[in-house]
């Protein structure tokens, strides 16, 4: 048994697809079970409630060998440590109680660089992996850079032929797709041969400034799109006044972008199994120009 947390978000919903078709017994843990697509939720067991309350763990963590986890993000909370440290406590302790063997996590690059101690949400990303893993389950952190798919957050701008970052417009750096994400973690949770804690990165194909993205929208497209760098201060102020963010979590955001802009994901070496099939083109043309309309 194979319990997914988070399973409408877009990793999730992803990932079980890929463990269905790979034949694996799934349990999912739900809020609204409706936003389960049904052809999906006809094929898998559910568990009505949030993965942070820990009568609910305990129920879906009965007997299961594997768990994916995922923190799910609280853009209005003031306290942005709770979102990862206070909410994945329960789940520790189910995790041992339960007798649950692998965990297999969403996480972030960036540990033993100059910038992880500060860098917002991927510290305390880095944190919860740590705790995870000082818990005794074998456990794998998948790290990943930027996703392409955040940019479907700027479709409006994109519309009107450009988008925006605070990241510098000539710094290429790894992204990736989370269909790919979804992959690695069905791989990963599909293998029971391995033991410990693991970080397994999930680098894209290709390092990609802003404007070699904006060079591939233009041509995906057939129109010019343009790079809008934007300060960081200005950044932040507008996931509060637009976005809607509170002002912690704006916050979190703006130090894990500057320490990108620093070099957080710069760090990881690309070797063969970091590197995932996906390009930032095909990204496009299948992903982001369906969005578009």
């Amino acid at each position: 048994m194979i319990v997914v947390t988070a399973p409408t978000s877009t990793i999730g919903s992803q990932l079980l697809d890929r463990l269905l078709d790979g034949g694996a017994e799934v349990r999912v843990i739900a809020r609204d079970p409706s936003r389960i697509r049904p052809e999906v939720r006809d094929r898998v067991e559910v568990v009505r409630g949030s993965h942070g309350d820990a009568d609910v763990v305990n129920s879906a963590f009965d007997g299961a060998e594997a768990v994916f986890w995922l923190a799910p993000p609280n853009d209005r909370t003031d306290d942005l440590r709770s979102v990862y440290l206070d909410f994945v406590a329960p789940a520790l302790a189910a995790f041992t109680k339960r007798g649950v063997s692998r965990v297999v996590g969403v996480s972030a690059l960036g540990r033993g660089t100059p910038w992880a101690a500060n860098a917002g949400h991927v510290t305390y990303s880095l944190e919860m992996d740590d705790r995870i893993a000082a818990g005794g389950v074998a456990y794998r952190a998948l790290t990943m850079p930027s996703f392409m798919d955040n940019l479907l957050g700027q479709v409006g701008a994109l519309r009107n032929g450009m988008f925006f970052s605070p990241i510098p417009g000539d710094l290429r750096l790894p992204t990736c797709a989370t269909r790919d994400i979804a992959a690695v973690a069905a791989r990963e949770l599909l293998d029971d041969g391995w033991t410990g804690f693991e970080e397994v990165p999930v680098l894209g194909p290709e390092d990609l400034s802003n404007e070699d993205q904006a060079r591939i929208l233009t041509e995906v497209l057939g129109r010019p799109i343009r790079f809008q760098h934007v300060p960081m201060d200005a950044f932040r102020e507008s996931l509060v006044a637009q976005a809607g963010m509170s002002e912690a979590v704006a916050r979190g955001m703006a130090e894990m972008m500057a320490a990108k802009a620093a070099g957080l994901d710069s760090a990881e070496p690309r070797t063969p199994r970091t590197t995932t099939p996906t390009t930032f083109r095909t990204w496009c043309e299948q992903v982001l120009v369906p969005a578009l309309g």
